[in-house]
């Protein structure tokens, strides 16, 4: 039993243990920077549950999705900084 998924995060590939959120692999790939605000200001995760939306990334295509909520599945297309 393969107990690690690998995804890429603006390209970079990234292999996380099975049952990881995406905010947490995107840290694990150095990026802190996770979206721009209207403003233009650097946003990243904040409160780790999902309340704040200061994670939203794209996954797969799927734009503003929390990463603190969403688990990484394998070959799972992860782009910050929109």
């Amino acid at each position: 039993m393969n107990n690690q998924v690998q995804i890429r995060v603006n390209g970079q590939k990234v292999s996380v243990a099975t049952g990881t959120v995406v905010a947490a692999a995107i840290a694990k790939a150095g990026i802190s920077l996770f979206r721009l605000s209207p403003q233009r200001h650097p946003r990243g995760p904040l409160c780790g549950m999902g309340v704040c939306m200061e994670c939203r990334v794209t996954i797969d295509g799927r734009a503003h999705t929390r990463s603190c909520l969403t688990l990484c599945s394998d070959g799972m297309e992860v782009q910050t900084g929109e």
